[in-house]
């Protein structure tokens, strides 16, 4: 390498050109291609925090909002341990060998101590990664409720007008808020384990009232049987519950992702629910239900985002922390005086 090539001043100005992301018209005609690289820079966009970047996200959005497409958006999610990444998998090859375009938004859980991330699930997915029908993407959740990445609704819209058919997004299950997930997609799905304790934890209300459908993960070997006994308790635990708002009636299977057994069948029941929420206008009922929603949270974290990053109110901020500590102030006061100090910055 040339001196000059190995000037500091040189070498960053070399990095920089490699961050720059490219133009948003070049990011949209990638994402219609179907172009992966685009796609996931188009996503690093939209994820980015850099008011800079915000308006560049808002278009692009805009413009892939404006592509028709008929996929269909599945939540799945379960607590740690039950297979959430292998069932996934198993699914996703089975919907690609079908000629469907998948993609899998995984989000992976930010450690509230240093808000890292492993963001191994391409590696918990090996074979649906490398499938040429497939996309990938692995994001933190980071403080999101639900396990669910901030940027995921919009995440979701790119992917569509890339042209992926199915939208699975994984969601972390750490038994917070699924509501989340629930509130962005068409079909909700519960995995769930037997001989885990899971039976009772499950007759429990809230996420079995959101739960379109409970499958028992791992029914397979020795497992087989006590599977089938938990498929009999959640079916009794459901009829306690009135159907959905469309209808639907939601059911109890059996699977095992690593036997690739039952697959077939979660799929066919899926497909089901969906045909009978378009026939009866409830699946377009839903979507643009949950617009509004999607307004309605983005308000909310503009308005959180706005607080925390402005500069006079972040120096507030520390010392009214230390006075609520010490008692010397209540929460509500300290509260009420840094969001006037924030309108009072505003206007």
């Amino acid at each position: 390498m040339s001196e000059r090539n190995t000037n500091p001043r040189n070498v960053s100005k070399l990095k920089d050109k490699r961050r720059q992301l490219p133009s948003n018209d070049a990011l949209f005609r990638g994402i219609l291609k179907g172009d992966k690289a685009l796609l996931a820079q188009a996503i690093t966009l939209i994820e980015s925090t850099k008011k800079t970047d915000g308006e560049r996200a808002n278009t692009l959005i805009e413009n892939c909002l404006a592509q028709k497409s008929e996929s269909i958006r599945i939540g799945i999610t379960g607590v740690p341990g039950v297979g959430k990444s292998t069932f996934v998998e198993t699914l996703g090859k089975n919907l690609t060998q079908q000629g469907k375009k998948v993609v899998v938004l995984a989000v992976d859980p930010t450690s509230s101590q240093n808000k890292g991330s492993i963001m191994g699930d391409k590696t918990r997915m090996p074979e649906l990664s490398r499938d040429p029908m497939a996309f990938v993407r692995p994001s933190p959740s980071g403080d999101s409720l639900g396990g669910v990445a901030r940027k995921t609704r919009e995440t979701i819209i790119l992917c569509e007008a890339a042209g992926y058919d199915i939208i699975l997004v994984e969601t972390v299950g750490v038994g917070q808020s699924e509501t989340a997930v629930h509130g962005m997609v068409d079909f909700f799905l519960l995995l769930k384990l037997a001989g885990a304790g899971d039976e009772l934890q499950g007759i429990k209300r809230g996420i079995i009232e959101m739960a379109d459908a409970i499958v028992i993960n791992k029914a397979d070997g020795d497992n087989l049987k006590r599977a089938k006994l938990a498929e009999v308790d959640f079916k009794r635990a459901l009829q306690l519950y009135p159907p959905k708002e469309n209808g639907w009636i939601p059911t109890v299977q059996s699977c095992s992702a690593v036997q690739n057994t039952g697959i077939k069948e979660v799929w066919d029941l899926l497909l089901t629910y969906v045909h009978q929420a378009r026939s009866s206008g409830y699946f377009l009922k839903k979507r643009k239900l949950q617009n509004k929603e999607w307004l309605l949270q983005t308000i909310e974290e503009r308005l959180k985002f706005d607080f925390y990053h402005n500069e006079k109110v972040s120096v507030k901020l520390k010392e009214y922390l230390t006075k609520v500590a010490q008692n010397e102030i209540s929460p509500f006061r300290a509260a009420d005086a840094l969001i006037k100090l924030q309108h009072t910055e505003i206007t």
